[in-house]
């Protein structure tokens, strides 16, 4: 059993409310379990709403494809999610 978890930061450019925080990141974080069948959640900066960091984790019967997996999902915010900035990202093995 291979298990990791990415955690990556984004910034928020123009976002002016929490509340509307949470309507940009709700629809990500439900499209990032759609596109990669992740989990995913929100787990830092929970109170500024310029910034967030959003943790996902995989668990599979192979490590290449767990670290095949994370390492798409950056890109994949970055092309399909232009109102997100990635300003970092880490993957962990656990």
């Amino acid at each position: 059993m291979h298990v990791a978890a990415l955690s990556v930061e984004l910034r928020l450019p123009g976002c002016t409310s929490l509340k509307e925080k949470r309507g940009r990141l709700k629809p990500l974080l439900a499209a990032l379990h759609r596109e990669f069948n992740i989990s995913a959640a929100e787990v830092d900066h929970n109170d500024s709403h310029t910034r967030a960091r959003v943790a996902c984790a995989v668990v599979a019967n192979d490590g290449v494809h767990v670290q095949r997996v994370l390492s798409a999902i950056p890109p994949w915010i970055e092309k399909n999610r232009p109102d997100l900035q990635v300003v970092d990202h880490e993957i962990t093995p656990l």
